[in-house]
């Protein structure tokens, strides 16, 4: 138990000092660095490969993700996006039909749209054909892989639903600024390793 508490204080102290990191950027170095990122993926293999993608709507201390949605649009990919449950841990990838159909979405109390709860008619990508691509979120990663999130689970929770689906688990990239970089994030059991980190600089 001991163990366990030593880590999430570890994981609290690393968050701090990662939020502090990313706002210290300005705004234009931001978009700076995402424009960068977004390039970096354009010509990613796997990217271009995948036909079903899901990707999340940025928050302010994100990589954008307005021009991967706008180029997977145009790409004719299917694209996902998460709608998050706040009482649990429980998320779940929604087809998005249109640049406009996301931008008349709800906004949630984190400030980010998502489609309304009762809102039915999306397909669920576990629903149907399973994800080539999943691309991450996070707060920090480190290069082997490791990824530091808010705290709430959720895209370990999904992974897990995902390796169960007849498709199996997608190929992962995460989208990081480079001050979301860390020499080595502390992890357990339950954390899962993503497959590539995509930041500004030698790969």
């Amino acid at each position: 138990m001991a163990a366990g508490a030593a880590l999430r204080a570890a994981k609290q102290t690393l968050r701090k000092e990662i939020k502090q990191r990313v706002a210290a950027l300005s705004d234009e170095e931001k978009t700076r660095q995402s424009m960068v990122v977004s390039r970096k993926l354009f010509q990613h293999p796997k990217y271009v490969s995948s036909q079903r993608v899901a990707v999340f709507l940025s928050m302010n201390d994100e990589v954008h993700t307005g021009e991967i949605i706008k180029d997977m649009f145009k790409r004719g990919k299917s694209c996902f996006i998460p709608r998050y449950e706040r009482s649990n841990s429980h998320m779940d990838m929604l087809q998005l039909s249109s640049v406009q159909d996301m931008e008349s979405l709800p906004l949630t109390s984190w400030n980010i749209r998502q489609p309304a709860d009762d809102d039915q008619s999306r397909e669920e990508a576990l629903a149907a054909g399973g994800l080539d691509l999943i691309l991450m979120p996070g707060l920090g990663f480190d290069k082997a892989g490791n990824r530091l999130g808010r705290g709430r689970g959720y895209y370990d929770t999904y992974l897990e639903r995902c390796i169960r689906h007849p498709k199996g688990k997608p190929y992962t990239i995460a989208l990081s600024f480079k001050e979301q970089l860390c020499q080595e994030i502390p992890t357990d059991d339950n954390d899962v390793l993503i497959d590539e980190v995509l930041y500004e600089g030698d790969l």
